[in-house]
């Protein structure tokens, strides 16, 4: 909703706070409406190295950001009406604080001055189309983000957290069967200390400045450990005891589950985790929380996170449904072990948002009681799925069939 303007005034003149990316080159590289903005602050927040670079241009108080770090910016929030500035790396809104200041202060008040961001910057200096690329910041986050990536021929940025980062990422490249990867490290990109030196994953790398970025040229090699694209990964990419919905139900799984930007599953009896794995696989934006009561199957959904990269997969250990009670409310609900025990669908189909989706699978009669009750009273969706598999009989060949699975899809009203 436009703010009231009876003066007249511009849009900028109506805001209270600036928010300006400044680079390495400091004052040099900012225009002359960002200059303004900071001296004219009555107070200018940011990093100690960020107020470093624009000393020269800041004529009132100089405020560093308090350690640690505090996200609901309850320090600047109290300067609400003041002039205030605050500085940025590269571009605010870029894995930047940008965001973090957009959730706790409208956007109608914010005037906003973006520096090139170090993705722009380091595609520039190597010539790759910033559009064709993989991007990604690990910056204060795992490294394994980088794993679902990593497939041949392709070309990925990484934003790192310090001068060690690109060592680690080189290892983590040659266990995952990469090692013939070209990497390029550009450092301080935009100052006068910035450099680019490019190696392979092979050759040991030292430390470099903290302040830079990793791109990597993918080149895989027969034993590299690729996650495709798609629902049904291959089962022996999972740890798992056995308890794991096998390749062509989970394809049909995720399929039924529709996943959909943004959106967060219950994974219950979660098991191997690996739907709930494969559902975050489906877009950076996706959340899950596994729900599992055997500690070691447990251990093994955390490890298999790690092993796909996922490691923002969020784990409760207990059972169901006392372990459903206070969770965020779910977009879809798959139910893979524990529907049967007294009290779990009907404390899932009551967690479920309107207009969300729930799928449960069934080997067992128990389980099919369950599930043909619960189509009976609200209707959805019910298959079975049958898989067979050639295998030998004696000199020649036939089908073995699988189990059977019952499954039910529902959404709801």
């Amino acid at each position: 909703m436009p703010l009231h303007n009876p003066l007249g005034l511009s849009a900028t003149d109506t805001k209270w706070l600036s928010v300006v990316g400044i680079g390495e080159d400091g004052v040099n590289g900012l225009s002359p409406r960002a200059r303004d903005r900071i001296a004219q602050a009555e107070i200018v927040m940011g990093g100690r190295r960020h107020l470093a670079l624009a000393q020269s241009l800041i004529t009132g108080e100089a405020r560093a950001w308090p350690e640690p770090f505090d996200p609901s910016m309850q320090d600047l929030i109290a300067l609400q009406g003041r002039q205030v500035c605050v500085l940025a790396s590269g571009d605010p809104f870029l894995f930047g604080v940008g965001a973090t200041i957009a959730r706790v202060i409208d956007a109608e008040e914010i005037d906003v001055l973006p520096a090139p961001s170090a993705f722009s910057l380091a595609a520039a200096r190597l010539g790759w189309a910033l559009q064709d690329i993989e991007t990604v910041s690990l910056h204060g986050r795992p490294i394994d983000l980088i794993r679902p990536l990593l497939h041949p021929a392709r070309r990925v940025l990484a934003l790192t957290s310090d001068g060690q980062a690109p060592a680690a990422i080189a290892a983590s490249l040659r266990e995952l069967g990469f090692g013939a990867s070209r990497l390029h490290v550009l450092e301080a990109l935009g100052g006068p200390q910035e450099r680019l030196t490019s190696w392979t994953a092979t050759e040991p790398l030292p430390s470099f400045d903290p302040l830079n970025v990793l791109a990597i040229e993918v080149t895989a090699g027969n034993d590299a450990r690729i996650l495709p694209l798609g629902f049904g990964l291959a089962d022996d990419l999972f740890e798992h005891d056995g308890q794991i919905t096998k390749r062509p139900i989970r394809a049909a799984t995720l399929s039924a589950l529709a996943p959909r930007r943004g959106e967060l599953l219950w994974d219950v009896g979660a098991g191997s985790g690996s739907v709930a794995i494969e559902w975050m696989l489906a877009h950076p934006s996706m959340r899950a929380i596994a729900v599992e009561h055997e500690p070691e199957r447990v251990a093994r959904i955390r490890c298999n996170a790690t092993r796909f990269g996922v490691p923002g997969l969020k784990l409760v250990e207990g059972r169901v449904p006392d372990a459903l009670s206070h969770l965020p409310q779910p977009d879809a609900i798959f139910v893979g072990g524990g529907g049967s025990d007294e009290g779990t669908m009907d404390a899932v189909v009551a967690a479920l948002k309107p207009g969300g989706r729930l799928v449960a699978n069934s080997v067992t009669l128990e389980m099919e009681a369950v599930l043909l009750a619960l189509h009976a009273r609200l209707g959805g969706d019910l298959i079975q799925v049958s898989v067979a598999r050639a295998s030998k009989i004696g000199s020649m060949s036939g089908w073995r069939p699988s189990m059977p699975v019952m499954q039910w899809m529902w959404v709801k009203p």
